[in-house]
């Protein structure tokens, strides 16, 4: 396992020259956690900004589709009413539940926001930009992703609230029919390239993307990357007629505002394993790669939040009928396919 990334390489170069000066501090692994630590400092500033602009985009858009202006004053153009919220949030009193379990609940969002960015530094955002450069990253940021059902059936299970409760398990059982359709798709992927490197399998659509290639494969994981980051219409928590807010009914301002962010967080990495896996990553004529993987994702982000102010959320029979009779089949259908067409 290595650290190789341009821009993380530069600043920690910087850094690393100035603190070398000292001989005790001349160890390796102080060198591995401050290239560690600059580059979780760049993360948290795209994910940041992806959370504010993001955020603004899709209220403005929905706005629009209701016929209202969305934020306007905060900043230009209503850019800073996301930080003026969080700002709000954030200085609120932190409470918790009586009933809840005190040992375990106030750490289960902020372990499920740790997991994503841990499974940001394995996703390259180019090829010179990739924090953990491991040969199999594909294997290893679905890996850390399949823990989020679980922590947040535990969100919900320990809030003391049934509301919560209930959520939570329609939460899970919907999450967990949705990982084999996922995994299937994930298996065509890494028969076509050959390979368990999300840098590598990029480098193999430099000709030809793979939603080309794989059209079945490409809906299937859109769908399920929708469910798995639980935006309408598969928001099942969020069913105010029924559960209220789900297993975040009784938390706190702050740990809501941990809960945005949380959200954000979420279609940002969905939005860049889509474009990652599907849509040639960085690959582009005439502009830099930042700039394409960047027009990817926005390009993404605006599919999602059109099909939330355009859909209405499904019942939890509906979702589980969505995932065993049809992405199943289909990403077993789209799994064969790749086989007999194109491996050799």
């Amino acid at each position: 396992m290595i650290i190789s990334s341009g821009v993380v390489g530069t600043y920690y170069n910087y850094i690393k020259g100035v603190l070398i000066s000292y001989p005790y501090l001349d160890n390796r692994w102080l060198w591995l956690l401050l290239a560690l630590l600059v580059f979780g400092i760049v993360i948290a500033v795209l994910v940041s900004l992806f959370t504010v602009l993001g955020g603004w985009l899709e209220r403005k858009m929905i706005a629009r589709a209701q016929s209202r202006r969305g934020p306007t004053y905060v900043g230009k153009f209503g850019l800073l009413q996301n930080v003026a919220d969080a700002i709000k949030l954030l200085s609120k009193e932190n409470m918790m539940p009586e009933n809840a379990d005190k040992a375990v609940f106030p750490f289960m969002l902020p372990v499920v926001y740790a997991l994503y960015l841990i499974a940001l530094a394995f996703i390259p955002i180019t090829s010179a930009f990739v924090g953990i450069n491991v040969s199999i990253a594909l294997l290893v940021v679905f890996m850390l992703l399949s823990f989020v059902p679980i922590l947040l059936f535990m969100a919900g299970w320990t809030s003391g609230n049934k509301f919560g409760s209930i959520s939570a398990q329609r939460s899970i059982a919907m999450l967990l029919s949705y990982e084999i359709p996922l995994i299937i798709v994930l298996a065509g992927i890494a028969l076509m390239a050959h390979t368990y490197s999300l840098a590598s399998i990029v480098s193999a659509q430099s000709h030809l993307w793979y939603i080309v290639l794989m059209p079945i494969g490409f809906v299937v994981f859109f769908i399920v990357m929708l469910a798995e980051i639980e935006r309408p219409p598969f928001d099942l928590r969020e069913a105010d007629n029924e559960l209220i807010a789900g297993w975040l009914t009784d938390v706190s301002a702050p740990y809501y505002a941990l809960a945005l962010f949380l959200d954000y967080t979420r279609m940002f990495v969905g939005s860049l394993l889509i474009a990652i896996l599907f849509l040639g990553g960085w690959n582009g004529p005439v502009l830099p790669p930042a700039m394409w993987i960047g027009i990817k994702v926005v390009a993404l982000t605006i599919v999602f939040i059109m099909i939330r102010a355009t859909t209405v959320r499904f019942r939890l029979d509906q979702m589980l009928r969505i995932g065993w009779v049809y992405l199943l089949p289909a990403s077993v259908i789209n799994l064969i396919i790749t086989f007999a067409l194109f491996i050799r």
